[in-house]
C-alpha cells in the first residue's frame, strides 16, 4: 500500500487530540466547514463554518469514526442529531488554551477560493523541497499562558443571551 492508497490521518489525529483534551481536563472543540453533507443546525452556522463543543458533558452518544463524527447535542434547548464528515473538520483545539491542530481546508473550498497561500502541498513534497514537516504545523493561537481575565469574553449568540464563539481569522 502506498501513500495514495492509505487512509487519511485526519480521523486518527482528531481522536488523539480529543483524548489529549479530555485527559488534561480541557474542553475539545472542532471547527467545521459546512456544506450539504454536514448535518448541523444551520442557524448556528456563520460564514460557512460552525464550532462544536464535543466534550463528554456537551454530547451524547459521541462516535469519532474514520468517516464521520456523530453525536447528539442540545442547541437552544432542542435536541439535535449531529453528523460531520471527518473531511469537513478544519480544526480541533482545547477551548481553555487554544492548543490543537488545524487541517487543510476541504477540497471544494480550495476550488471556491483559490489562492497561493490556501493550497497546501503534500508532506512528501514539502520534505523534498527541503522544508521540514514541523514548518507545516499550524498553531491556532500562540502557546502562551494567559489568565482567565485575559481570555476574550463570549458574545451573545442567536439563542438570546447565550454565549457563542466567534472565529477570528
Amino acid at each position: 500500500m502506498n501513500a495514495q492508497e492509505s487512509t487519511s490521518t485526519r480521523p486518527y489525529l482528531i481522536r488523539a487530540l480529543y483524548e489529549w483534551c479530555t485527559d488534561n481536563g480541557f474542553t475539545p472543540y472542532v471547527a467545521v466547514r459546512v456544506d450539504d453533507s454536514v448535518q448541523v443546525p444551520r442557524e448556528f452556522v456563520h460564514d460557512g463554518e460552525i464550532v462544536l463543543n464535543i466534550s463528554f458533558d456537551a454530547t451524547s452518544s459521541l462516535q469519532l469514526g474514520n468517516d464521520f463524527i456523530e453525536f447528539k447535542a442540545r442547541f437552544g434547548g432542542k435536541p439535535r442529531d449531529i453528523l460531520v464528515p471527518v473531511g469537513r473538520v478544519i480544526a480541533i483545539y482545547a477551548r481553555e488554551n487554544g492548543q490543537g491542530m488545524a487541517f487543510p481546508p476541504p477540497v471544494d473550498s480550495l476550488v471556491a477560493a483559490p489562492s497561493s497561500s490556501a493550497v497546501l502541498a503534500p508532506v512528501a513534497d514539502v520534505v523534498e523541497s527541503g522544508a521540514s514537516v514541523e514548518d507545516r504545523v499550524v498553531q491556532l493561537v500562540p502557546a502562551v499562558d494567559v489568565g482567565d481575565d485575559e481570555l476574550p469574553k463570549p458574545t451573545p449568540g442567536p439563542a438570546g443571551g447565550r454565549p457563542s464563539l466567534k472565529r477570528v481569522k
